[in-house]
């Protein structure tokens, strides 16, 4: 097990082993594994992404029905469990509706015959990678497509890997998906960037993913060829807690976001020791009950103790994509902390509902990507366009400035195309 269950002191780590706790980023093994994928899929189009689906999924897969037809998706959604697919329906509605609010308004100004604007344009197509194998994710589906759609989208597309769920299918279908492929991957991540015969290219791909993915997505950002939100792997949770947090509520955070994957990491940074030492005993216990208890026992799992102030400090270094704040004042913590993807305060706030049912994103960035990066938004999806325009008074009243600042350069000819228009005389009407 990836586990580390006696309590550690966070002031006593050494150097060494703070890195090995806190360094999350993807093996230099995967990059080379990912990159010939990568290029493959690039020069082959759909006989690769044939291939590497028959290879890694074990689906026997024609380009004919890589696409999900709309009779599928209909099927799909006719045959899913009607309470899954009311829960589906109430989550896209609180999705939506949170980022609604995130939808910017362009302005412009004047003043002195100088007007200066920005514009807030979405992006033509964009491409969701939803995950399956062990798994099913129709709340990924709407995480990744709704907000496309809110920012204004024309096309969303995903990728999701065969046999696709029913569940999945009726997410993206209540999430307004374009069009979806029945591949997955990093083959998928590749198809969406560059375009197959079959697999329409997009000028961003979001959603999260196992290392592999993750390290598809950097590697086709790389290229110029589409942009990204962040790295999005394998989910991550930091518990600060304090005596006054229930060691149940804590350890069942930590062993819900290790079931994701065998590369799943929980941290707890508790200020108490005897309390961090009846978490990591409810952590095994947990585990050991555990439907999925093969994946829980793989995924890490640290557990630290220190003052406040050293909890504050370890959690601001990590960077989690999911943070816990259990103490007796939540806002107080939450008021220090810098590098966080999503935070979730108080024992009645566990990561699993900001995870299906509050509104916010559960795509967020991973192995310390919070360092520069908020959870997937409508911004991912927008670009902006600054403006101006000059009438003959506010080219005059800026005509020195940008002269001298040009010349100053030995750019002349900038100089000149200001010069130039102001010896002319003024248009009569």
């Amino acid at each position: 097990m990836g586990r580390s269950m006696n309590p550690r002191r966070i002031d006593s780590l050494s150097d060494e082993e703070r890195v090995d706790i806190t360094d999350r980023s993807a093996d230099a093994d995967v990059a080379d594994d990912v990159r010939p994928i990568v290029e493959r899929v690039r020069d082959e189009g759909d006989d690769a992404l044939v291939e590497f689906t028959r290879e890694f999924d074990g689906v026997d897969l024609t380009a004919d029905d890589m696409r999900v037809s709309e009779d599928e998706i209909r099927e799909a959604r006719d045959a899913c469990d009607d309470g899954v697919l009311d829960a589906v329906e109430k989550a896209a509605e609180r999705i939506r509706k949170f980022h609604e609010k995130q939808v910017r308004d362009g302005w412009s100004e004047s003043e002195d015959g100088v007007e200066v604007g920005r514009r807030f344009v979405p992006l033509g197509t964009a491409g969701a990678y939803v995950p399956g194998g062990g798994a099913a994710y129709p709340s990924t589906a709407l995480m990744t497509v709704i907000p496309a759609k809110v920012a204004g989208v024309d096309r969303v597309v995903a990728c999701t890997p065969a046999p696709v769920p029913d569940a999945t299918l009726a997410a993206l279908s209540v999430a307004g998906a374009d069009a979806v492929y029945r591949v997955g991957g990093a083959q998928a991540v590749a198809g969406m960037a560059y375009g197959t015969e079959t697999v329409e290219a997009v000028d961003s791909v979001v959603g999260p993913g196992n290392v592999y993915v993750t390290e598809a997505k950097r590697q086709v950002r790389d290229d110029d060829r589409v942009r990204i939100e962040f790295p999005a792997g394998p989910s991550e949770i930091l518990v600060v807690a304090d005596s006054t947090a229930d060691v149940s509520n804590v350890a069942a955070d930590m062993v819900a976001q290790m079931e994701h994957d065998a590369d799943a990491s929980a941290v707890l940074t508790a200020t108490d020791e005897q309390f961090a030492r009846r978490v990591a005993d409810e952590v095994e216990r947990r585990t050991r009950e555990s439907e999925r208890r093969e994946t829980v026992e793989a995924a890490r799992c640290e557990i630290l103790v220190g003052d406040i102030d050293a909890c504050v400090e370890f959690t601001n270094e990590y960077a989690p994509e999911h943070l816990s704040i259990v103490t007796e004042d939540d806002d107080a913590v939450l008021e220090r902390i810098r590098n966080a993807g999503s935070v979730f305060l108080g024992t009645y706030t566990p990561v699993a509902a900001g995870d299906y049912a509050t509104g916010t994103n559960h795509v967020l960035p991973t192995a310390g990507g919070a360092r520069l990066h908020g959870g997937l938004s409508v911004d991912d999806f927008v670009k902006t366009t600054t403006y101006q325009r000059l009438t003959r008074e506010g080219i005059e009243g800026i005509a020195d400035t940008v002269t001298k600042l040009a010349r100053a350069e030995g750019l002349v000819e900038h100089a000149s195309s200001v010069e130039e228009r102001l010896e002319r005389s003024e248009p009569e009407d």
